[in-house]
């Protein structure tokens, strides 16, 4: 449908005008620690929002028999999701004339790293001119405040949303995406999904797989009075990871990249994110493990991937001398995510650009992304097509994260009137 030119001006100065609630909301999202495993204090905030809205809630725990034998299925990092709940608000029309949809966002938040690096502390929400900082400000809680702006702009002018409009609020998408699973499983699906990540202003057209990896080493112990009588576990962790490097290196070539990658400069990493090991300055470590993220492409299956990995460090165990005698074990938890991508063209993407154009002025450039999102559960299991599409923000996952305010706002807006497009609309 075409947007009435008044009620689209209407909608963006109702957006606007919320602009100081925007960052109420965010500041108090922001202040709940919400990384893994303290998640409740966020998604109680979350209920009361949704509320606040007029959405009919729906709370409830991921339920691990009802998923783990479903497609998408990661092992979770910590087994017990007792009081940790997905949050999701519901608005049904009076009568159905337009096309649903699904607004996601993640809760959860990645740990800080020390504090005392942080200016004023990862949970203190810090305005400083149009940023505001804070743990989560960026990934993704920025977001998650857009999406309900955008649909409370609809009501400030006295209008809703003609179709369903499901608004969800899930954890562990930073480590499995289970929660976005498990909502799957509850039985919700829409004509479309838009998840407001952190990409600055641009358009999901594919993202790459992810899983997570832990390499355990057992060695042999010895004193230091002859380093070479042992096997050291630490040195060999290394040596594993370099064999693992070379297979990032050679999914990296230009002729084993998908399509979608043939640009990007470097778009698989394999990352050593942490390392464990030893017991005693002065003797040969005889034990150590580290975890390790691999990005892979689309359409890359989750077990050709683990052929590959364990046929690498296989290898190495093989013709390393530092690895000679050494026992190896490859345990899989977190991140089993496969790629996928979105045709440019779905009618998702194409009224995306239209609203994005309405409101920046600018065209919205489109982005195969090199990390993964939960747009993987709607796109590959959920028949749903999802993209995503938020605001500006930077050192996510780092120090003194933030994220632009008048982006957020803007986000606010061109979902507002992607809403109204593609959701039509009805007097409240």
């Amino acid at each position: 449908m075409t947007l009435d030119h008044g009620i689209a001006a209407d909608i963006r100065a109702a957006v606007g005008a919320l602009t100081p609630l925007g960052v109420d909301r965010l500041s108090a999202l922001v202040a709940a620690d919400s990384t893994l495993g303290r998640e409740a204090a966020a998604q109680d905030l979350m209920a009361a929002q949704f509320s606040d809205l007029g959405l009919a809630l729906d709370r409830f725990e991921i339920d691990l028999a009802a998923i783990r034998d479903l497609p998408g299925f990661s092992p979770p990092v910590i087994d017990d999701y007792a009081g940790r709940e997905n949050i999701v608000g519901l608005h049904r029309p009076r009568a159905v004339a337009g096309r649903s949809l699904i607004l996601n966002g993640h809760i959860d938040v990645v740990p800080t790293g020390p504090a005392s690096l942080w200016t004023g502390g990862p949970f203190l929400p810090r305005l400083d001119g149009d940023r505001l900082y804070g743990r989560g400000a960026g990934d993704m809680k920025a977001g998650i405040v857009a999406y309900m702006l955008a649909f409370q702009a609809l009501r400030e002018i006295g209008y809703q949303p003609a179709a369903p409009v499901i608004l969800q609020s899930v954890i562990e998408e930073e480590c499995t995406g289970n929660g976005a699973l498990a909502c799957l499983a509850r039985g919700y699906r829409a004509d479309a999904a838009i998840i407001p990540e952190p990409f600055d202003q641009s358009l999901l057209i594919a993202q790459l797989g992810v899983m997570w990896l832990t390499v355990e080493i057992l060695g042999k112990p010895a004193h230091v009075l002859d380093t070479s009588a042992g096997i050291n576990a630490i040195e060999a962790v290394y040596a594993l990871f370099d064999a693992l490097r070379r297979v990032e290196a050679a999914w990296n070539a230009p002729d084993f990249r998908h399509a979608c990658y043939q640009g990007h400069r470097h778009p698989v990493n394999f990352n050593l994110g942490r390392i464990q090991g030893g017991e005693w300055p002065s003797s040969v470590p005889c034990a150590a493990s580290i975890d390790v993220r691999v990005g892979f492409y689309p359409g890359m299956s989750i077990a050709g991937v683990k052929q590959a990995l364990e046929a690498a460090i296989d290898q190495a165990v093989a013709e390393e001398p530092g690895l000679r005698g050494a026992r190896v074990k490859l345990r899989y938890r977190g991140f089993q995510a496969e790629g996928c991508a979105i045709d440019p063209q779905d009618p998702l993407l194409e009224g995306l650009r239209r609203a994005h154009v309405q409101v920046s002025e600018k065209p919205l450039v489109d982005l195969a992304a090199t990390a993964t999102t939960d747009a993987r559960f709607f796109i590959l299991y959920g028949d749903t097509p999802a993209t995503c599409y938020g605001p500006t923000a930077g050192s996510i996952h780092g120090i003194d994260e933030w994220v632009s305010i008048p982006s957020m706002m803007e986000v606010a807006a061109v979902l507002a009137l992607f809403m109204a497009d593609w959701c039509g609309l009805e007097k409240r």
